[in-house]
């Protein structure tokens, strides 16, 4: 009977899934027929109003008043909104990124997008051997990918597929046709990655995201769990690493950001140190938040430890 009813509530899951993707992608196909600005700030709208009647809006308060204490409520509850038009215009942008991403380096300053460090591109593209790039959910972090496929240079990016399957396919699909290679974040992925590493391939990872068990850190001054793959590739392969990011800009306009390589922390040994390039990752993507943070999203679960 337990067996019974276990198949039974998998089953309902998995038609819940069904159902919410279907109103989600219609919804999203809707849009499509719109001009990308207008669908743009349109979702924005809706999702000022009804991003702070979600269970999230509380988590997002409160991480923010943490983080801001010395801000007025007001202040607060600003940002908050400005994070929910984020969230809101990055999950409308999966249906126009042929349209939006725009950059050409015959005309650098003709379309919507514009690439702050082309030179790191170009250098890394010519060397012969692996390469890391980190970045954070800031803006439309899905650029990132497209910017260095742009420049000819390759890059495998690790993912964490959404939890309904049927909008995982969805933006996995999307994605495909214009980044590089794509490793979903599952059991493995790791050996995957190495794989790619061992074959002077390039890898781009999100490190913003909470990791029960991972190395132990702080972010905006709180502790938490920070994931120690990126830190633990770079030990092994001694490969540099390059912080990139990619900011919204006033008028529908984006800059992608690629910095140059970080200086790692090294032990005794001489080799990367695991601990302390995790701390490094998180100093770098709390400067990035705090110069935009109505681009990050305050909602997630960030310091939740086990």
């Amino acid at each position: 009977m337990k067996r019974f009813f276990r198949k039974l509530g998998r089953r309902l899951k998995n038609a819940e899934h069904w159902l919410t993707a279907q109103v989600a992608l219609a919804m999203l196909r809707l849009l499509r027929l719109l001009p990308p600005d207008a669908s743009l700030n349109f979702a924005e709208r809706v999702a000022r109003r009804v991003g702070p009647m979600t269970g999230r809006h509380r988590v997002a308060l409160d991480n923010l008043h943490r983080a801001y204490p010395e801000k007025s409520a007001d202040e607060i509850e600003a940002i908050a909104s400005d994070m929910w038009a984020n969230m809101a215009r990055l999950a409308v942008e999966y249906v126009f990124l042929d349209k939006l991403f725009d950059f050409d380096p015959e005309r650098p300053n003709a379309g919507r997008v514009e690439v702050s460090g082309i030179d790191v591109f170009l250098r890394v593209r010519e060397e012969k051997r692996p390469h890391i790039f980190f970045t954070a959910h800031l803006g439309n972090f899905e650029f990132l990918p497209i910017a260095a496929a742009t420049f000819g240079l390759q890059v495998t990016s690790l993912f964490r597929p959404p939890n309904n399957p049927y909008i995982g396919e969805y933006i996995h699909r999307t994605r495909r046709t214009s980044m590089g290679g794509l490793l979903a974040s599952r059991s493995g992925v790791a050996l995957q990655l190495a794989r790619v590493l061992d074959e002077g391939g390039n890898i781009g990872a999100l490190v913003d995201q909470k990791f029960m068990g991972g190395a132990r850190t702080r972010f905006f001054g709180r502790e938490c769990n920070t994931s120690p793959l990126v830190p633990k590739l770079a030990r092994h392969y001694d490969c540099d690493v390059y912080p990139a990011h990619c900011i919204r800009l006033p008028g529908g306009r984006y800059r992608v950001e690629v910095s140059e390589k970080l200086v790692l922390p090294r032990d005794e040994a001489g080799a990367v140190d695991v601990q302390r390039t995790a701390q490094l990752l998180n100093d770098v993507v709390e400067e990035w938040v705090r110069a935009d943070p109505g681009q990050w999203m305050w909602f997630h679960k960030r310091w939740q430890i086990r």
